[in-house]
């Protein structure tokens, strides 16, 4: 039961990756970073989630053996 949960955890983390990227290089990011510095809240949240539950679920799962 652990590895199904930790295999949902490091996919879930890599979907949450891409997404975040995908939001990070969208067009209101980039009009975001022209005026403000950096990119949006939103997008660097998904990104840090993102890598938190990537290497939480690839901990879990290496670990498991």
């Amino acid at each position: 039961m652990k590895k199904v949960i930790f295999s949902a955890l490091l996919v879930g983390g890599l979907l949450l990756l891409y997404f975040g990227y995908d939001e990070y290089q969208s067009f209101q990011s980039e009009v975001d970073k022209f005026f403000g510095g950096s990119g949006s809240d939103k997008a660097i949240w998904m990104m840090v989630g993102g890598a938190a539950a990537t290497v939480g679920g690839a901990v879990g799962l290496w670990k498991g053996k």
